[in-house]
């Protein structure tokens, strides 16, 4: 096996010098796939068995070449004790209060791995720690991933990953005594627990195939029912759909345990949803949607009647009523009509009123309503950013967190009847001072003459000397909207003179399903060139130049990333692919990749599509001529189950054996980690240590913090 034989050289504030980097040879075979008469080579097909020896040997071997590279930067120490420091302060969620009159709230003390759930009597009492998820591993790489109390409240059933896997298992507890219960659910994913009497409805499949936990395909979501001290085995089989493998099904219960709502999406933009009542002489299902065209999400039965949130004759969406009796579309009534912002919420707040969420130019805003749909006012927020709020019917008292690009989330109460919100609890990290930094909104035009905005955020009286490392992300995809947001690990690169700029690219969710739409199928090259003219415009407005560029994105971003570096190669100087979608000819073989099938298309729909694919999927165009690469940080990690490690493992071992130029392409391969969800502070610190000293290096700038 071939070794790391480079030394790392940096001189404070120079140019890197070019390090030759000599890489392990990645198994492969003749592998050739046909789609449509198109013959497509794929040469690292191996390393798509993640537990086949020559793999793991692979893998270690990767491992050495990264671990070489980057432990022997001279910074690299000290950037990881500035993100220490950074990361160490006290975190403080938004408290909920619950139908039992307690209040429950996440805290951390600073470098816990897992946050801590607590429970407290009155505001001003004595929290209790209500369960704590750094027990339940050493390491913390065991993640609370939500919690769920009985309708009474005598219950918690809660659910956890481990490793970052999708995977889920269920525990429950008493809530009173926090006594754990011999409850134990395993193979569920995608669930919480919907409870209804002495037990809860949860989605789950069959048990996978030994040693391919985290790679085989997902089919067969189905939902069941569990009865508190009875085993696994005996649950009840709610609903399964044999004829539709590759939907997922998720459960509700009103309020009342009357109605049971049945979710089913993995096939479409949206979801179809039908209802039972659990109290019916013969109870089945009644058709509320039957297609997954659109979202339809319903939030509470009020009087007999159905409030619905929707994207049906609304693409920035709506509410709508409908009697529960005769629910199907035909019979929807507008509540509150589409308006100029994408509706994206709505939830009830005390027994007359509702909190709906409204985006505007990527920026929260929320509006109090009454039950007959009219606007009570606008609930004004600190400034532009992101905002969540914890509210009920079952009583008046409302909070919110806020949060913004400089600022940690900020605890709020907010009065119903007056309007006003009162502080509850802020962060503050020492030798960090957000009012010296500033956040601006700019708008650029893409290769189409699309307006796209992008938020930039640096240090006030920074220059346009055209030098200045700017740090570009995005997403694009899934209508998923990139708002206002904090980490303390940006604040490094904020502090040691870089920009960070966030551009909300077609794909999202920003403004509603037509600018989502935008960015799919046979539109996917619109999000590649949206990124691209964000990188375009930064250099010709004086901010920087390529030679200070540096991207990154993760999953459907680490495509992004991918796609844009084998388009403009030459625009710059670092990119940072994260846990992406790589190998577009495949990737609907794996666990749940064909639920992204509804935004990228697949390689068996059609020529048109197969041929669009292969002309952006970032593992089959990558350069292999001389053309200079930028220095490429690819990550990924061993319980990946959402983007499998295969393709970044393919797409790294092919980067290394092209013609790109000297600048490094290394892989670094986390161990006992997944996507990113629920990942211990301790390997989020490790993770972007590495990141940051990668991309310093490569810039030639030494942090002067």
């Amino acid at each position: 096996m071939k070794k790391y034989i480079g030394i790392v050289s940096l001189l404070a504030i120079a140019p890197v010098m070019a390090q030759k980097l000599i890489y392990p040879t990645a198994p492969k075979d003749d592998t050739v796939d046909e789609y449509f008469g198109m013959k497509v080579a794929d040469p690292f097909r191996p390393l798509e068995d993640d537990t086949a020896a020559v793999t793991t040997a692979w893998v270690q071997a990767e491992n050495a070449v990264t671990r070489g590279y980057l432990d022997q930067i001279p910074f690299r120490d000290a950037i990881n004790k500035r993100l220490t420091a950074l990361n160490n302060y006290h975190k403080s969620g938004t408290p909920s209060k619950h139908k039992n009159g307690k209040y429950y709230f996440y805290e951390n003390n600073g470098l816990q791995n897992q946050s801590v759930l607590f429970e407290l009597e009155s505001l001003d009492g004595t929290p209790r720690v209500f369960l704590d998820p750094n027990t339940l591993s050493e390491d913390g790489t065991v993640a609370l991933t939500g919690v769920y109390f009985s309708k009474d409240e005598k219950y918690a059933a809660y659910t956890i990953s481990r490793s970052g896997s999708d995977w889920t298992e269920i525990y429950v507890m008493d809530a009173n005594t926090l006594e754990p219960l011999p409850d134990h659910i395993e193979w569920a994913k995608f669930t919480g627990a919907s409870w209804r009497g002495d037990g809860f409805y949860y989605s789950a499949y069959g048990k996978p195939e030994a040693g391919k936990e985290f790679s085989n395909a997902n089919e067969n979501h189905r939902i069941y029912y569990h009865k508190l001290g009875t085993p696994q085995e005996e649950d009840v089989l709610v609903f399964e759909d044999p004829e539709n493998p590759l939907h997922f099904h998720s459960p509700g219960v009103s309020d009342d345990e009357r109605f049971l709502f049945l979710y089913t999406s993995g096939q479409g933009m949206g979801n179809a949803v039908a209802v039972m009542d659990l109290q019916a002489e013969n109870p089945h299902w009644v058709t509320i949607e039957g297609t997954q065209e659109k979202d339809v999400n319903v939030i509470d039965v009020i009087d007999g009647n159905l409030l619905i949130l929707t994207t049906w004759d609304a693409p920035m969406g709506r509410v709508v009523t409908v009697p529960i009796s005769n629910p199907s579309r035909e019979n929807w009534v507008d509540f509150i009509p589409e308006q100029k912002g994408v509706m994206s919420s709505i939830q009830r707040a005390g027994s007359d009123l509702l909190i709906v969420g409204v985006e505007k130019d990527a920026s929260d805003h929320f509006y109090l309503y009454d039950l007959q749909g009219n606007l009570v006012r606008e609930i004004a927020l600190p400034t532009l950013g992101s905002a969540g709020f914890t509210s009920s019917k079952h009583h008046d008292e409302v909070f919110y967190g806020f949060t913004s690009f400089v600022y940690p989330n900020a605890s709020f109460s907010y009065d119903l009847k007056t309007g006003e919100s009162k502080l509850i609890k802020s962060a503050k990290i020492e030798g960090f001072n957000p009012d010296d930094y500033v956040t601006e909104q700019v708008w650029y035009k893409s290769s189409d003459g699309t307006p796209i905005p992008m938020f930039l955020t640096y240090k006030k009286g920074l220059e346009r000397n055209g030098k200045n490392p700017v740090y570009l992300y995005g997403y694009g995809g899934f209508n998923v909207n990139l708002n206002p947001g904090f980490s303390a690990n940006r604040l490094f690169w904020l502090e040691n003179g870089g920009i960070y700029a966030q551009a909300t690219l077609r794909g999202g969710g920003e403004y509603g399903e037509t600018w989502h739409e935008a960015g799919t199928k046979m539109n996917k090259l619109n999000v590649f060139n949206d990124f691209i003219s964000a990188a375009e415009y930064m250099i010709n407005q004086g901010w920087t130049s390529p030679e200070h560029l540096v991207i990154e994105g993760g999953s459907n971003g680490g495509l992004l990333v991918g796609a844009t570096v084998n388009m403009r190669p030459d625009l710059f100087k670092v990119a940072i692919p994260r846990v992406g979608v790589m190998d577009m000819m495949r990737y609907h073989l794996f666990t749940i990749g064909w639920n992204w099938a509804s935004d990228y298309g697949t390689s068996a729909d059609s020529p048109e599509m197969a041929a669009y694919l292969l002309g952006y999927s970032p593992l089959h165009n990558i350069k292999n001529d001389g053309t200079p690469y930028p220095a490429i940080l690819v990550t990924t990690a061993d319980h990946d189950d959402r983007v499998v490690p295969a393709h970044s493992f393919k797409y790294a071992a092919t980067l290394q054996e092209a013609n790109t130029g000297d600048a490094p392409k290394i892989i670094r391969i986390d161990s006992k980690a997944g996507h990113g969800a629920g990942k211990p502070i301790s390997k989020t610190i490790d993770e972007w240590t590495d990141i940051y000293s990668f991309t310093f290096q490569n810039l030639g700038i030494q942090p002067t913090k």
